[in-house]
């Protein structure tokens, strides 16, 4: 198992490679919490995230005969850029199995880094059982994205630092995958300071972690459907299982809409990017998941490499979530005047049109019927139900 001062090694072994990323307040966000709330930004590392320090610090512990074999590794992206850097840096070869659904700038990243990137069809689990496979016909040296010691005291050192930035803080929020960043970071803080609350979180649809510490041993989800790829894992690791299980106060699970909300809160408010993993501690604070008030939070940003047609996605997504977008589809009869009409009440309302699309009625329906479908920017929630209110006592149907 992992030890404490593997993790001070770990640090030492790091201090001319990994940032100690900033410890920001974030007090545009903590308008929006009930809580002090301060982000890690290891969305700010080297390589756009945390896996760096742990996949440096294991290639550091290496044999000579381990190296001279070759690195081997499998990821959806941040570990694969942190083994690439790493072994680039130690002058050896590097073989990546990645997902063919992985974002391309992560794809490109990983070989701008010096490594040979070999595209899986499906998802982490498949490139990992390739990875797999390679290893065995090569004898290649395999980096485990997490379930490994010394990926985990690597990882560790995060906590080391939060603890050194914040000394007086009462939660911290990790994202979780395989587990080795919620293993290494829980680690650390509690043998530490043992008060500190330390829970791990997950997206909802691929809790592997969570459903695993509720059935007391590592399951294997049909599917992880996410779009924070990051932390997409079907399967925990058995170190990380055991670690988590002793020493994080909980895993909580965060939906696809509130990480969108997170992602876009934060390029708002702070202007930082997020990728999907990264957000998803921030999302559970904002979407009030525990109880944060009046306490100091900590939320880890693990990770910023977001691809750009995703990004424009999420934001969207973000936008209707938080009411700042909304499509509304209005039945009208097809007569002079209708859409004067409706304008008038939108705009007296205070939101702005940015899309209208007129259908004539279809089969089955009068003939003068129509459907309006606008689309709206509006400012929240509440504007949203007034626009509804307003057009409901004036006549028109809203089709829901």
């Amino acid at each position: 198992m992992v030890t404490l001062d593997q993790i001070y090694h770990a640090s030492y072994v790091l201090r001319d490679v990994a940032r100690k990323t900033d410890m920001i307040e974030a007090a545009a966000l903590s308008s929006l919490t009930d809580c002090s709330l301060f982000l890690k930004t290891e969305n700010l590392q080297l390589t756009g995230s945390f896996k760096l320090r742990g996949a440096y610090y294991k290639i550091s512990k290496l044999s000579e005969e381990q190296r001279k074999a070759g690195i081997l590794a499998c990821s959806a992206g941040n570990h694969a850029q942190g083994v690439a850097l790493a072994a680039s840096r130690a002058g050896l070869r590097a073989v990546i199995c990645m997902p063919d659904g992985a974002p391309m700038t992560k794809v490109e990243a990983t070989k701008g880094f010096g490594a040979e990137v070999v595209l899986v069809k499906g998802g982490y689990d498949d490139a990992y059982a390739h990875a797999c496979r390679l290893r065995n016909e090569t004898g290649m040296t395999f980096i485990h994205p997490f379930d490994d010691d010394e990926v985990i005291a690597g990882q560790g050192t995060i906590g080391l630092e939060i603890l050194d930035q914040l000394p007086d803080v009462d939660i911290v929020l990790v994202p979780v995958g395989g587990g080795g960043l919620l293993s290494g970071v829980a680690y650390a803080i509690k043998s530490l300071n043992p008060k500190v609350k330390v829970f791990g979180v997950q997206a909802e649809n691929a809790a592997s972690m969570q459903r695993s510490l509720q059935a007391g041993t590592p399951l294997t989800l049909e599917r992880a459907g996410t779009f924070a790829d990051g932390i997409a894992v079907r399967h925990p690791g058995e170190r990380t299982f055991a670690m988590c299980r002793q020493w994080a106060d909980g895993i909580l699970t965060v939906t696809e809409d509130e990480i969108a909300a997170a992602i876009l809160a934060l390029m708002e408010k702070q202007k930082m990017i997020a990728e999907g993993a990264g957000a998803v501690g921030l999302a559970a604070v904002l979407a009030k998941k525990l109880d944060t008030q009046g306490k100091k939070v900590c939320c880890l940003i693990s990770g910023g490499n977001i691809d750009v047609n995703i990004l424009s996605r999420v934001v969207t997504r973000g936008l209707m979530t938080t009411g700042r977008r909304v499509t509304l589809q209005i039945a009208l009869e097809d007569k002079p005047g209708q859409l004067v009409d409706v304008s008038r009440i939108v705009a007296d309302c205070g939101a702005n049109v940015i899309s209208v699309v007129h259908n004539i009625g279809n089969a089955g329906t009068a003939v003068t019927s129509c459907t309006l479908t606008l689309g709206l920017e509006t400012r929240d929630a509440a504007q949203i139900a007034e626009i509804r209110q307003k057009l409901g006592e004036a006549g028109f149907e809203l089709v829901e």
